[in-house]
């Protein structure tokens, strides 16, 4: 009887530390406007980096380490890869940072997901909507957003690290703005 009782308290604890868990990652997701990040990018084997600003819902911008000066913005409705030879211009809603910019959308699915572990270090979350599979990470001891998994409107596998999150700064106005073509 004894040994029942304990494997039923270990199944009970580990259910409630991942509620935790749970609980904490969508308390840190709600008290977050926007992040400033630095990133690492994996596509296809290609690394780049650079930094980040995201303000939800829907806005990013990012400078990329390149010679060639890219960027990447998104003003919520349209989203802009421009670079010195090179301009793109896409609706927001047919790519899948659509999702991962939206953090109501994050919130519900995570709230009606199962987590795992990985490492003991990650949470992942794994979901796919509208033809997207999306991975999500957090660290499991701050509970901070730390990267995403997910094929890009190529279909290329593009894998993201943030690091040196900085929470909740005041932002220029015209930082998401649109850019120009050359």
């Amino acid at each position: 009887m004894k040994k029942i009782f304990l494997i039923l308290f270990f199944i009970l604890l580990t259910n409630e530390v991942s509620a935790s868990i749970k609980e904490n990652i969508i308390y840190n997701l709600k008290n977050v406007e926007n992040i400033t990040f630095k990133f690492e990018q994996n596509i296809n084997g290609k690394a780049e980096n650079g930094e980040c600003i995201i303000q939800y819902p829907k806005k990013i911008f990012c400078k990329y380490n390149l010679k060639n000066k890219k960027i990447l913005v998104s003003n919520g409705k349209s989203l802009v890869i421009k670079s010195l030879s090179s301009y793109y211009l896409y609706p927001l809603d047919k790519t899948p940072l659509n999702l991962i910019l939206d953090k109501n959308f994050l919130i519900n699915k995570i709230i009606n997901s199962d987590g795992r572990i990985i490492e003991n270090k990650f949470i992942n979350y794994r979901f796919s909507e509208e033809d997207n599979e999306i991975n999500i990470f957090f660290d499991k001891n701050t509970y901070e957003f730390i990267g995403w998994q997910i094929l890009d409107i190529y279909q290329n596998l593009s894998i993201t690290f943030i690091s040196s999150i900085i929470k909740n700064q005041k932002l220029k106005k015209n930082l998401f703005k649109i850019p120009k073509q050359n």
